[in-house]
């Protein structure tokens, strides 16, 4: 079985990859609510513009049951703001203190919250993108691909709102969700990996292979379930290399790129723009990394 703290150590390298360094500019706006959860806050870092700008929302990893919205760096941050984008970073429930749907409810609510008061912040509402790493990878997957959720009939203002995106940039994303197709796709070991588990509630002794009353959820909480025509193009970076899976590694096979093909494969079949870059493309070129990001983020954004 695999070792809990050793797969959330393995998490932590993979956002703080995502992350590069802490940020050097703070918050223009900080731990604004968005919701009524004490994990429903934001930052905002606004670009300087007469007119609304463009927005990047930041959604943090870390199995779903660590990290925070410290964890935007330099990269994307210091890219898009240089380039005239805003960019906001999120909080959400922990898996641990509610499971599936809740981190990507909250952080679909964030979007909408974004979009609710886009004129008060100078954002323009019909250029958003989502970006993150691992958990916040998948999550802004899940949302780019989701049906908008947008509910006119909701006496809440903000779920009026849309959730569309205009594009996702993503490290270390996880395509699926599903522990079936994990299991074919990259291995059982991985399968069987204990963020999903809780984010499942998988039951402790269950087989999630087995668990059949969780197969639905699974589905559900996969981002590649709800692609279709016309949705956001994709850019997806992976901090290791597309090799074989060494044995019964459930750490490597999580953030494999595998997961970035299958989603390619599908992708490509539509008609719709996905990239998909490893380990060597960047490797010691974070300047161009930082270029081609942003380059991506500003040819999907409306004029």
């Amino acid at each position: 079985m695999l070792n809990r703290r050793l797969f959330l150590s393995t998490l932590a390298s993979a956002t703080s990859l995502h992350a590069q360094q802490k940020p050097l500019t703070p918050p223009d706006l900080t731990n604004i609510p968005y919701g009524p959860h004490e994990r429903n806050v934001l930052d905002l870092w606004k670009a300087k513009s007469s007119k609304p700008t463009p927005l990047v929302i930041h959604i943090h990893g870390g199995g779903f049951t660590q990290g925070d919205k410290s964890t935007v760096g330099r990269l994307i941050l210091d890219g898009c703001l240089n380039n005239g984008i805003s960019v906001a970073s999120i909080n959400y429930r922990y898996s641990t203190q509610a499971p599936y749907p809740a981190p990507m409810a909250d952080s679909a609510r964030a979007v909408q919250f974004l979009r609710q008061h886009a004129a008060e912040y100078n954002l323009n509402p019909k250029a958003f993108a989502a970006t993150g790493g691992s958990a916040g990878a998948g999550i802004s997957l899940w949302i780019g691909f989701h049906d908008d959720m947008a509910d006119p009939a909701s006496g809440d203002p903000v779920l009026r709102q849309s959730t569309r995106l205009s594009c996702m940039y993503v490290t270390n994303a996880q395509s699926t969700y599903d522990a079936r197709t994990i299991a074919t796709l990259i291995g059982e070991e991985t399968a069987h990996i204990s963020a999903l588990r809780l984010l499942f509630e998988v039951p402790k002794g269950v087989d999630p292979l087995q668990a059949k009353d969780r197969f639905r959820a699974y589905e559900e909480g996969s981002a590649v379930t709800y692609l279709s025509p016309g949705d956001p193009p994709v850019f997806l970076f992976y901090s290791q290399s597309n090799t074989p899976l060494p044995p019964a590694d459930a750490n490597t096979g999580i953030h494999h790129p595998k997961f970035g093909y299958f989603l390619k494969e599908r992708m490509d079949k539509l008609g719709i723009e996905c990239t998909v870059k490893v380990k060597e493309d960047y490797e010691g070129r974070q300047a161009q990394q930082q270029k081609d990001i942003v380059a991506f983020f500003l040819k999907h954004f409306p004029r």
